[in-house]
């Protein structure tokens, strides 16, 4: 099951929805499936989505029985799966589905379906999938269904986690041998808004029986919300990586102005960059480096994400982006000197879209945390247009869940940023260390001189410098400045030669 952190940061969106939610009303509405043609195929959850958006939102009957009605932590994570009873686990598929119990804060249930052929069933609840540990559990449990799966892959004899879907719409996967890190959101509504934020949930999934010789297995969901509904397809694949490509269909019930699609959230308690409210041994604590942007026009940005002391956002406009992502770029253990948690073998999770998103923005949110539990970083494209009643809008994209994104730009990237704070003559400057490594940056063809191209928002700089770093690949920027008296700087930096950027961009915002 999930360690306490993973527990604790689910707990904070998981346990939102569940306060805002109405009283314990019908169970799921997808009696429709019973009379579902066959074969099955997406249209079946987007007819479904399409009746239900025509309805008032009715939140699903979260209540359990005893025991399970007031499930402490402990409890919760003391249940676990008896050995062989994970869906497919001795059909030699290469796949396995492991059911989640509900309780604790995953109360909200999710109906799983198996599509095998022409033959469509939903999993009933069943007691013998689990071993309770020492908490005292009757021998007859009504059908109390399921808070979500796992998807097992098969390897070295066994099975090993590549993806869980669990709590409101929430999911993540990993890349073979990583542990849990960010995570992804089907869809997020008015994140950071003052009117608060309102969490879908994945009422019921449809999950394709994969063949033998496939390494792909396919997720159909039917999402639902007081604002909408939505039909989606995650189609997964495995490798060194693993590989989602996401279609979905939104049909609104009111009109929404803030929406992100491809959502995800990840920890940053503090950085070389940001050790603002930092008294901890380890030299760093963060599972994503930064956002990277690779826009429209085809230019590579990089953000570092900090810890900030408020709630601040940051738009980045931009027309049919090429991709985006949270990224962890830091691999040495010794950056973290963490032998728990291993902050570096965290995924990293880059967002290509499959068809034109058109006009908008992306969106970065960085919540102030005193917790390395809290996933405070979120980010997502927020289209310019929203969604209006009858109106069913698409989306399609591929997510990469990786050490490093299949898609490289063939420029220099920041690999470490440092900042402290100086005093030069009796004033007080800020100093910023940005280290840029790439092949490129080596090239003895190269023409002309590489130089730092440097501007701010606010304040004065006062020097900069570009030296060589450790390897022939690296190249060292630092440089002061004076804030001024808004005390908050917007960076921009990058490395040109002859006029043409030889590096990413590096953004940052610098707050007192």
């Amino acid at each position: 099951m999930y360690y306490r952190r993973e527990v604790l940061k689910l707990g904070l969106q998981a346990g939102a929805y569940l306060t805002a939610a109405a009283p314990a009303v019908a169970q799921t509405q997808t009696a429709p499936l019973a009379d579902a043609p066959a074969p099955f195929d997406s249209n079946i959850v987007l007819n479904m989505a399409r009746t239900l958006a025509a309805k008032p939102f009715k939140a699903p009957d979260t209540s359990l029985p005893s025991p399970f009605s007031s499930l402490t932590y402990e409890n919760y994570v003391s249940i676990r799966s008896q050995a062989g009873s994970a869906i497919w686990s001795a059909d030699g598929l290469g796949f396995a589905i492991e059911p989640l119990h509900r309780g604790f804060i995953f109360t909200t249930p999710m109906d799983i379906h198996i599509v095998d052929g022409d033959k469509i069933a939903r999993v009933p609840y069943d007691r013998a999938r689990f071993d309770f540990n020492k908490l005292q559990v009757g021998p007859d449990i009504k059908d109390i269904g399921y808070s979500g799966f796992r998807i097992l892959e098969a390897r070295n004899g066994g099975f090993d986690e590549r993806a869980i879907f669990q709590g409101a719409s929430f999911f993540r996967a990993l890349a073979k041998d990583q542990t849990q890190g960010v995570m992804a959101r089907a869809l997020a509504i008015r994140t950071a808004d003052p009117r608060g934020e309102e969490f879908p949930i994945i009422r019921a999934v449809w999950i394709e029986k994969p063949s033998a010789a496939a390494r792909v297995i396919v997720i159909h969901a039917l999402l639902d919300s007081e604002s909408l509904t939505g039909a989606y397809r995650f189609t997964l694949r495995v490798n060194d990586a693993t590989i989602i490509d996401t279609e979905s269909t939104l049909i609104p019930r009111l009109e929404v102005d803030n929406y992100g699609i491809a959502a995800m959230q990840a920890t940053s308690f503090y950085s070389p960059l940001d050790r603002h409210n930092s008294d901890d041994l380890r030299p760093a604590v963060y599972e994503v480096s930064g956002l990277r942007m690779l826009s429209g026009k085809e230019e590579w940005l990089w953000r570092p994400v900090s810890n900030r002391l408020n709630l601040q956002g940051s738009a980045f406009v931009d027309e049919s982006p090429r991709g985006f992502g949270l990224l962890q770029r830091e691999r040495d253990p010794g950056a973290f000197e963490d032998d728990e948690q291993h902050w570096e073998r965290r995924p990293s999770l880059w967002i290509e879209p499959i068809a034109d998103w058109g006009a908008g923005q992306f969106e970065l949110i960085e919540i102030p945390t005193e917790s390395e539990i809290n996933q405070n970083i979120n980010a997502y494209w927020r289209p310019k247009e929203g969604l209006k009643p009858g109106k069913e809008t698409s989306f399609s994209y591929r997510q990469f869940w990786c050490w490093s994104p299949p898609s490289k730009p063939a420029l220099a990237t920041a690999t470490q940023a440092r900042s402290g704070k100086v005093v030069v003559g009796g004033k007080t400057r800020r100093r910023i260390l940005v280290d840029f490594t790439g092949d490129n940056l080596a090239d003895p063809t190269r023409s002309g001189e590489i130089k730092a191209s440097l501007s701010l928002s606010g304040g004065i700089v006062t020097s900069v410098s570009t030296f060589a770093g450790k390897t022939p690949k690296t190249l060292r920027v630092l440089f002061d400045f004076e804030p001024n008296s808004d005390n908050m700087t917007e960076i921009r930096l990058l490395l040109q030669s002859d006029g043409q950027a030889v590096s990413e961009t590096w953004l940052y915002r610098w707050t007192a």
